[in-house]
């Protein structure tokens, strides 16, 4: 768990050092149109400071004058800054739940959509097209993936995965529920492994910023997990906000295991699983309450 710095006395050097951090996320997002000034204080000062290791640079404003004077190291921090930390049925009793308590109900529609928000390199994506075919939905899903990493997204589309993962991942597939032998949905090339073509042909791999991009569709359930942790109470409620907008009525949201609504505070979702963060779009009423993501 982060601990918020907000909390903490703020000594003379700390509040001078906010103030270089927030000119920094503001150049960056004036110059390349980059917003991570929403992003959680501890989280991002981290990987500043990793990058200012990385460029040799003693400050941040030396490290801002790098970014906005070379791209390459612009792209440097855009990947320092893009969380890309996943797997195959990543924390498995999530998909084990999703499968028992979400198919079901969305076996009753005769076209079904699903937005994988911050996908990362599309594990988990590739993942849910698995369960799904294996319920017999896949067929009639689509499957959008997004994140603002277009180079993960790139790797995604690709399929291609580490052969040494493959042991972790056939062990999170079954317990997760999954009856049939991985080795199935892949086949061994000299880059790793590749996952079937038809796992993909329902998929659409899109550039999209919790941050600052808008809803694109309508759909039957949005899964956006261990993300929202990396942002601060105001971008939560914003992307939240983005999420209640984005699904039909009653549609499910799944958060990660970090991560939470607080009921008292979110009166347009109902709790499904708590033990797994999923949740459920509530009935239109007046009193839409407040967003608020728990850090757990």
């Amino acid at each position: 768990m982060e601990m918020n710095n907000d909390s903490l006395p703020q000594t003379h050097d700390d509040e001078i050092e906010k103030l270089e951090i927030s000119l920094l996320l503001e150049g960056v997002y004036r110059h390349y149109g980059q917003d991570f000034r929403n992003y959680s204080y501890p989280s991002i000062r981290r990987r500043i400071i990793h990058r200012m290791q990385g460029e040799n640079v003693g400050s941040i404003l030396g490290l801002l004058d790098k970014v906005l004077h070379d791209r390459n190291v612009m792209d440097r921090l855009f990947a320092d800054f893009s969380i890309n930390v996943t797997e195959m049925f990543r924390e498995p009793s999530f998909f084990l739940a999703f499968r028992r308590k979400i198919v079901p109900q969305l076996r009753n529609y005769s076209a079904i959509r699903i937005w994988h928000a911050g996908c990362s390199t599309g594990e988990e994506a590739y993942s849910m097209a698995i369960l799904l075919h294996e319920e017999g939905l896949y067929h009639k899903t689509m499957l959008y993936a997004t994140d603002m990493n277009d180079k993960v997204l790139r790797q995604a589309a690709g399929r291609t995965f580490p052969l040494h993962k493959m042991q972790l991942y056939t062990r999170n597939y079954l317990q997760a529920g999954g009856e049939e032998a991985f080795s199935q949905y892949y086949s061994v090339n000299e880059d790793g492994v590749e996952f079937k073509p038809y796992l993909s042909e329902n998929m659409i791999f899109s550039q999209h910023n919790l941050a600052i991009d808008h809803s694109f569709n309508e759909f039957h359930a949005i899964i956006c997990r261990n993300v929202l942790i990396y942002f601060n109470e105001s971008l939560q409620r914003r992307v939240l906000r983005l999420f209640n907008e984005s699904l039909v009525e009653s549609g499910y949201l799944g958060l990660g295991n970090k991560e939470g609504l607080l009921r008292a505070h979110a009166v347009s979702f109902e709790e499904v699983d708590a033990k797994e963060k999923i949740y459920r779009k509530a009935v239109e009423s007046a009193d839409r309450g407040t967003y608020f993501v728990e850090r757990g």
